[in-house]
């Protein structure tokens, strides 16, 4: 199975350098759709119900303290992983199609309307701390009812 490297380096080859949030956001929506069309995931790794949006703790140690990353960004070693396959290329693609134009604060917004970030975070303010997984079967479920 890819991970959420392959994928990040994927999303950054095809648009090009871009701010951390759109890439957290592009990456967990290449796995959304991905379970909601498929029911399997691109990758391993979760996305927990952080402030600004589903992010992924895994990809955000990569990336912190920048504001904008390029695919040089992802270290090559994650590259050693297996390979996306076409249809997960297929499926990144038609995310990007969708949302690649969309700018940093609308992906965020977009994700703080739909319930598998809001029915992880509860009743949590915005600006509070929350690291709660936002599960695999509800994102799947969410989006492919859609």
């Amino acid at each position: 199975m890819a991970n959420v490297f392959n994928t990040a380096r994927y999303v950054l080859n095809k648009c090009g350098a871009m701010s951390t949030w759109k890439l957290q956001k592009l990456c967990y929506y290449s796995q959304a759709w991905s379970l909601a069309w498929t029911g399997e995931p691109v990758f391993s790794e979760d996305f927990e119900a952080w402030s600004n949006g589903p992010v992924c703790p895994e990809l955000f140690r990569v990336h912190k303290g920048k504001f904008v990353v390029s695919p040089s960004d992802i270290p090559a070693f994650y590259e050693s992983d297996p390979a996306l396959t076409a249809d997960q290329m297929d499926t990144i693609n038609r995310v990007l199609e969708t949302y690649g134009s969309w700018q940093p604060y609308e992906l965020r917004e977009q994700t703080h309307d739909e319930s598998p970030w809001k029915d992880a975070r509860g009743n949590l303010a915005i600006g509070k701390r929350c690291q709660t997984v936002i599960p695999k079967t509800v994102t799947g479920e969410y989006y492919g009812s859609l």
